[in-house]
């Protein structure tokens, strides 16, 4: 299968054809297609498997685990018809936007592409600022230097263009993690549809669309909630226009960032409170369920003996090496490494760390949270329509 490859000379997989061919003129009846009715199925799997796109439209879906989806595909008829051959892929860790992003944008790892979690301290500084919002950060092209995915497609020829809301464009992470395509700013989800098809008909043979109303409705209400049924079934129509309107060559993908699960607020431990997960750190970043810690001079060992005791079997402590070691994140750039956390946590049980010292009013009460490793917060759908 040629699901991976988006773009490419137009045409059918000769060998594969070829293999279905031989098979129904075989001279061993057994070894033929059933019916007719069975080749033709067979040849059209082979279309829509192995055909390449002249133009791909690639569809980011905020928060849309893979697992939520399975259980929610009442409420998404479209999506719902293709879970059969809709794949799995992991998000990363830790499973949050700004670290997603810088992958999907680079092809990159985050320990190269250094894009670490939604708060981060900055070496150069030793302040800690917010990967989404960019406030108060460094420079976006210094901070994440490799090419993007849209830059290299830009040089060769395929006028890359990204369709979101118009405060993305020149954003911090957009410039950090997507920079390279034309940006078409659209607010609401017919809006982005309409976009993204009408970028299409200019001649951009890739098209990123990126929706975040579902994550939106996981954050406030959580994602077993009728409001995040509700953005699911919209995003679902929404999918369907796109699959219905797309134009002739043109290859249609769905993937998301991260998945997530509710953390009731009484499962919260606030660290600016709590003396013993507090002392011997001087920042602390990430998430309330995937935190960098960045520890005091000499208190390393302390810090880690002391947050292994208060894990235990709900989750994983690691120092910055050890965090290479299991592969997480891949292999440390020199350039990215003290980004991460002296002692990083992923948070498995359904509870979360937080501190109000340096989260905000607006993100503390949210009943839906991500960036640990579970599956429901790890695992998101990759589903790739071919080009008819």
């Amino acid at each position: 299968m040629n699901t991976l490859f988006l773009i490419g000379p137009g045409g059918v997989g000769k060998s594969t054809v070829g293999a279905l061919l031989a098979q129904a003129m075989s001279k061993n009846p057994l070894a033929r297609p059933a019916s007719a009715i069975e080749f033709a199925r067979s040849l059209q799997a082979i279309e829509q498997d192995e055909r390449f796109s002249r133009t791909a439209i690639v569809v980011l879906a905020d928060g849309l685990g893979a697992r939520l989806l399975r259980r929610q595909s009442a409420h998404a008829p479209f999506l719902r018809e293709h879970l059969e051959r809709m794949q799995t892929l992991a998000a990363g860790f830790p499973t949050t936007t700004a670290t997603s992003m810088g992958t999907f944008g680079t092809g990159l790892p985050p320990g190269a592409h250094g894009l670490v979690g939604y708060l981060v301290v900055d070496p150069a500084t030793g302040r800690v600022f917010n990967e989404l919002t960019w406030k108060d950060g460094p420079n976006p092209q210094a901070w994440q230097p490799n090419p993007t995915v849209f830059e290299r497609a830009d040089a060769a020829g395929l006028r890359p263009a990204m369709i979101g809301p118009g405060y993305f464009d020149g954003s911090g992470l957009t410039n950090a993690a997507l920079r390279g395509a034309t940006f078409y700013p659209a607010e609401g989800l017919d809006d982005r549809v309409d976009a993204a098809l009408a970028a299409t008909r200019r001649g951009h043979r890739l098209v990123y669309l990126y929706w975040g109303e579902i994550d939106k409705a996981g954050h406030v209400h959580g994602v077993g909630s009728p409001q995040w049924a509700h953005e699911l079934a919209v995003f679902d129509d929404a999918m369907a226009r796109l699959d219905f309107g797309r134009p002739a060559g043109t290859s249609l993908t769905l993937t998301a960032d991260h998945g997530m699960v509710d953390v009731p607020l009484d499962a919260r431990v606030d660290i600016a409170t709590t003396p013993h997960l507090r002392d011997g750190v001087r920042r602390v970043g990430g998430e309330m369920r995937a935190l960098h810690l960045y520890v005091e001079p000499g208190a390393l060992a302390d810090v880690e003996s002391r947050w292994r005791a208060e894990i235990g079997a709900h989750g994983h402590v690691f120092t910055r090496e050890q965090l290479a070691d299991a592969g997480w994140v891949g292999a440390l750039d020199p350039a990215t490494a003290g980004r991460f956390g002296d002692v990083v946590v992923s948070v498995t049980s359904a509870r979360g760390y937080v501190d109000s010292r340096v989260m905000s009013d607006r993100v503390l009460p949210l009943l839906g949270q991500h960036g640990a490793m579970t599956p429901d917060e790890l695992d998101v759908p990759f589903l790739h329509l071919g080009a008819r």
